[in-house]
Formats: structure tokens, C-alpha cells, sequence
């Protein structure tokens, strides 16, 4: 049986191979269209009045940490370069009700556990919730009408705006307004100027969709509605995770009535949102990588279905790469030490 023929070496003629540009670990690096840095990320922190750190065993890894040991807690994270710590009070249920009354306590939890990471780390940012869930018995963020069928907007808006002058008098750098409530971005910025409080920022929850993505979180500060009381869907406020014009509406309103960031929540299932809302402003963009989205990823990865932190450093980058300056994630302090 005669030989075959050597087969001549395959030569294509291409002006143009993306893989050059790929071949070495140095190359890349110089080519990287997106980077992340500790710097672009918030680390949301839980607190609590007890005397030890709580696990929160739907969030491997995170505790809500004591008061006393907060200020310590929050120098370590200015230390590994992170770009703030958003609070988040776990409260004693005996303080809750149907109103939300502890909101607008001036020794409230959350007013003293700012007053101690400012006293451990006075240039760290501190981002405060400002929405009635944590304080309210029925876990809404607001207050609700006479015939508890619905969130009464405007007098949920009228406490909200007190509650982030209490915070800016504490001295919060940010006030982060999750509650969806209409008109909230702009009674806060008047509020907050007519205290004197003008340098105090909004990150505004702009596109915060009622998401399935939120439980891990209920859980970290006891946000669940107790039992009798009445039962309200919260998507009567938050988003339709359907819409997405309906974002670029909110993020026109919240930049008019006087944001400075706009932030949307949950992150990973909404980047065609965060692109959208980075095209049409000039804002700076944050998002939420959300309870959730952080359980899941730690939760294949103890199954060793994934690698831990190869799927978080891509599920931020995703987020990064679509137009997010800002991303709150509970995977910052991780981070931070590992880059």
C-alpha cells in the first residue's frame, strides 16, 4: 500500500488574530478592558447589641458584629482599602411596631454603631440604610394605610426624610434611601439642606426590583413579617423584574430630584439594566450584589460544584464590566485580601 503524501503545514493568511493579543498572562493584563479594585467596593456590615459576632449561617462567612467590636471591625476594612461599609442594625423585636417609632430614635442602634466607626476610622464612608423594614413588626419599608392594604407613600416619605437628617447629624457620608417609595430622593435632599446637612450625599436605591434574591438578607436583620400582621406584596413598590424601561424612568427622577449615585438591586440578573442606566447618565452607577447572589455562589462552591473564588472575582467583573463605578457585595473584604 503506497504512502500517503506528507500533508503540507496549514498556512491561513489572516491580517487580523485576536489571539495575539491573549497569549501570554503579561498580555492580557495590559489589554484588560475592565479592572476591579478593593477601592470600588462596599463592604455591607451587620450590627447587633450583643456582646459576641452572630453567624448568619445563610450567609457563610458574615456575622453581625457586636457594637462594642464595630469600630475595630471597620478600621480592618479601611486598612485593606475598601471604598466603604453600608450599615445594616439587626434590632431587639421588643423595639419594633407597626410604625417603625425606632427609626426616629436618636440613640437608636444604628446611630451609635455610626458614631463608633467614625470614632475608629473618621474617613471611612459610611453608606446608612434609610427605609422602615428593620424597625417595623410587619417588615415593610414604610408605613402602612388605616386599612393596612397598601404602603402609605407620602407619610413614609415624611419619616424618611427625618430619619436621614438624624443620620447625617450622626455623620454618615451617604444616606442610601432602599425603601422605592415616590418622591423620597428629593424630600430627603430638602431635608437634608434645610438642617444644614448639604455635604451629605444619596446613593439612591434607584432600580431595587422585588427580587427572590433578598431572603439571606431578611434573615441578617430579623426584616420578616411576624405573624398577624397583615400580609402586602412588596412588588406594590419595588420593580417589576419584567421592566426595564421603567428603571431609566426611576434613575431620571432620582438624578432630578438631587442623587448623587444610582445604585440597582440585585446586580448579576439585571446587568442589561446597569448598562442602561450607565448610558444615560452622567451619575456615578453602583449595584447590589445581593444576599442571594452571594449564598448561591458559596453554596455550589461548598458542593464543589464551582471554585469559590474564581466564580466570585467573574461575577464581579460581569458586574464591573457593565457599567457599575460601585459595587456593594459581601464578597469585599474577601477581596480585598486576596487581589
Amino acid at each position: 500500500m503506497p504512502k500517503a503524501a506528507p500533508t503540507a503545514p496549514v498556512r491561513l493568511v489572516l491580517p487580523q488574530r485576536p489571539r495575539r493579543l491573549r497569549r501570554t498572562a503579561a498580555i492580557r493584563a495590559l489589554v484588560r478592558e475592565t479592572r476591579l479594585a478593593p477601592a470600588q467596593l462596599i463592604q455591607p456590615v451587620f450590627v447587633h447589641e450583643g456582646r459576641e459576632a452572630e453567624p448568619i449561617p445563610s450567609l457563610p462567612g458574615i456575622s453581625r458584629i457586636p457594637l462594642a467590636g464595630l469600630g475595630a471591625h471597620c478600621r480592618e476594612l479601611e486598612k485593606l482599602g475598601l471604598g466603604g461599609v453600608a450599615l445594616f442594625p439587626k434590632i431587639d423585636p421588643k423595639r419594633k411596631d407597626a410604625l417603625g417609632r425606632e427609626a426616629l430614635n436618636p440613640n437608636s442602634l444604628i446611630l451609635r454603631a455610626v458614631h463608633e466607626v467614625k470614632s475608629a476610622a473618621p474617613a471611612f464612608p459610611i453608606f446608612a440604610d434609610i427605609a422602615l423594614d428593620p424597625y417595623t413588626t410587619h417588615g415593610h419599608d414604610g408605613v402602612l394605610t388605616k386599612r393596612g392594604d397598601d404602603v402609605d407613600n407620602d407619610r413614609t416619605v415624611s419619616i424618611l426624610a427625618k430619619m436621614a437628617v438624624l443620620h447625617a447629624r450622626a455623620g454618615v457620608d451617604f444616606v442610601a434611601p432602599s425603601d422605592m417609595m415616590d418622591g423620597r430622593v428629593g424630600a430627603i435632599r430638602s431635608a437634608l439642606d434645610a438642617a444644614g446637612h448639604e455635604s451629605t450625599g444619596i446613593m439612591a436605591y434607584t432600580a431595587k426590583y422585588a427580587s427572590a434574591y433578598y431572603g439571606p438578607f431578611r434573615d441578617a436583620v430579623g426584616s420578616q413579617r411576624a405573624s398577624g400582621t397583615p400580609s402586602l406584596s412588596k412588588a406594590t413598590y419595588q420593580m417589576d423584574p419584567a421592566n426595564r424601561r421603567d428603571a431609566l424612568r426611576e434613575a431620571w427622577l432620582d438624578q432630578a430630584e438631587g442623587a448623587d449615585i444610582l445604585m440597582v438591586k440585585p446586580a448579576s440578573l439585571y446587568l442589561d439594566i446597569i448598562a442602561s442606566i450607565h448610558a444615560h447618565t452622567h451619575r456615578p452607577v453602583a449595584a447590589y450584589q445581593v444576599s442571594g447572589e452571594y449564598a448561591q455562589i458559596c453554596a455550589a462552591a461548598e458542593r464543589g460544584w464551582l471554585n469559590l473564588r474564581a466564580a466570585r472575582d467573574e461575577s464581579l467583573l460581569a458586574i464591573r464590566r457593565a457599567g457599575a463605578d460601585i459595587i456593594l457585595t459581601y464578597f469585599a473584604a474577601a477581596c480585598a485580601r486576596d487581589w
